[in-house]
């Protein structure tokens, strides 16, 4: 049995620019280290994308699905 197995988080994010960086930073400040993050994102009209993508681009534990 792992002793620390990799979570997923799973996060719906439809038109979220309003709340997106705050869930993240939420759930990045976890004390779990074998995380990964998947930020699904389902043709939002805001922001939401753009956050997806930079959030993406400085954490390795991030994916974005757009």
């Amino acid at each position: 049995m792992m002793e620390n197995p990799l979570v997923s988080v799973i996060v719906p994010c439809y038109n979220m620019e309003r709340f997106l960086k705050r869930s993240v930073e939420s759930l990045l400040a976890t004390d779990y280290e074998e995380k990964e993050i998947i930020l699904v994102n389902d043709g939002s009209s805001d922001s939401t994308r753009q956050i997806i993508d930079s959030y993406c681009s400085r954490y390795q534990c991030i994916k974005g699905v757009h």
